[in-house]
């Protein structure tokens, strides 16, 4: 239950005559939005309803697309290489020990631009920090969360509704409002009130971080099992010069009957390993012992496999939905931060062209919300993952020669249809212009 507010008041906006485009969630998408504004000359202000941002989270990946607009931003390798690591190549393992897919990621793939394994936490700090340099620290203002908003009846401007930490109710105008907030955004609860619940498919994940030596390339991000019950591995550090260790982030997962509903409540707690490690008993393998990895983390949380039903639109008026706000999906494609990333440079080129105005917003949301929505739903599908489907349809996941059961062809036309669909197809990234200009800003009215 929302607690009542103590008092309204209208906190100061930034020096200058033009208003600044609002931005609800400092997260990934958030902060990528308001270094695309500050590149291109748009003032804006971001609103995060936490009052310290701490790098929470585990391992996640940017593909190539995403690295690409990163560097464009001035976030090169060097930065990217203190919280993560170049993904060298992707597998899918048999319940068996036998390979059933691998291919090249990143640049030794023949993309221009590597793919990252990184800490998801590493990454918002480092955004974050990024973000305070160059837009300077009042523009990120923490404990006020963004509870609604109100399209000026005069068509010109929007007010974001603004809770803060010790209950305080505050309302800022802005140009434009982009919702950031996440899986629970409140933006997207105004602008769909009729929308469904969050959908659980029932999968639940247990997450953590354990010391290992890295396997295959050095730098493999490996799915091991069935497409019902498996462990997906891969390091987001180097190897510790002196113990050779590092950094393992895996994810461990069953699927269970889901016909009640997730009746926990809490999406994100600390379990004991023990609840973990029995679904996989027995999983040892020369090359590596799952049980062993898992009860080396030193916390490990469940979180159930959710996403939402995609909405006909993200916008209203002057108010705009990014990131998970817009389009929460499953993690089977390793392209949701990924997403977030490249929601905020399409943003970006929409103001290039159509200004600080609604119709940037709507220029935005028919280039993605209709093709986003469909990779949720493909996500849900089991995505790449989806090979494995496949796999236990024709031989119940167990095989000697996996060319015999998925050709090499089918599975080759299975992966690049998904890499197409999530939007980093080798051929079009390579050949495509930037999506930003150097040097391009928004001409002012």
């Amino acid at each position: 239950m929302v607690a009542p507010c103590k008092m309204t008041r209208r906190p100061q906006t930034p020096s200058g005559d033009r208003l600044p485009v609002l931005v609800a969630g400092g997260g990934i998408g958030g902060l990528s939005v308001a270094l695309t504004l500050h590149q291109i000359g748009v003032p804006c202000v971001v609103l995060e309803s936490v009052a310290r941002l701490r790098p929470l989270g585990v391992g996640i990946n940017l593909q190539p697309n995403a690295v690409r607009e990163l560097y464009e931003l001035g976030i090169g390798p060097e930065s990217l290489a203190t919280i993560g690591v170049q993904t060298k190549e992707w597998a899918l393992v048999g319940l068996n020990g036998n390979d059933v897919y691998s291919e090249p990621r990143g640049l030794l793939a023949g993309y221009k631009w590597p793919q990252y394994s990184v800490h998801r936490g590493g990454l918002q700090v480092l955004l974050y920090e990024t973000a305070v340099e160059r837009l300077g620290v009042d523009a990120i203002r923490t404990g006020m969360e963004v509870t609604g908003y109100r399209n000026h009846e005069t068509g010109c401007g929007i007010t974001a509704l603004i809770r803060t930490r010790d209950g305080e109710c505050q309302e800022l105008d802005g140009a434009l409002l982009i919702g950031a907030d996440g899986l629970h955004s409140a933006v997207r609860a105004q602008m769909h009130p009729g929308q469904p619940p969050i959908q659980w498919g029932g999968a639940i994940m247990w997450r953590g971080t354990t010391p290992g030596v890295p396997i295959r390339t050095g730098a493999s991000f490996v799915g091991l099992g069935t497409h019902r019950h498996r462990v997906v591995f891969y390091p987001i550090s180097e190897p510790d010069p002196v113990t050779g260790l590092a950094t393992i982030n895996w994810i461990a997962e069953i699927t269970v009957d889901n016909r009640n509903g997730w009746g926990d409540g809490d999406w994100n707690k600390k379990v004991d390993i023990d609840d973990v490690v029995g679904h996989f008993q027995g999983w040892q393998y020369e090359w590596l012992d799952v049980p062993a990895m898992l009860r080396g983390a030193d916390e490990v949380f469940e979180y159930p496999m959710i996403d939402r039903d995609p909405v006909p639109t993200w916008v209203d008026g002057h108010a705009a939905l990014l990131g998970d706000a817009a389009h929460v999906m499953y993690p089977t494609g390793s392209n949701g931060a990924s997403q977030a990333v490249m929601d905020a440079r399409v943003l970006g080129a929409a103001m290039l062209e159509h200004g600080v105005t609604p119709r940037a917003l709507q220029a935005y949301d028919a280039q993605l919300c209709g093709e986003i929505s469909a990779v949720v739903l493909r996500n849900r599908g089991a995505g790449p993952f989806g090979l494995l489907n496949l796999l236990d349809e024709r031989c119940g996941g167990v095989f000697d020669d996996i060319d015999a059961v998925i050709p090499p062809a089918e599975r080759d036309e299975f992966m690049s249809r998904y890499r197409a669909a999530a939007g980093f197809a080798k051929e079009k990234l390579n050949g495509a212009p930037s999506i930003i200009p150097p040097g391009a800003r928004v001409r002012q009215a």
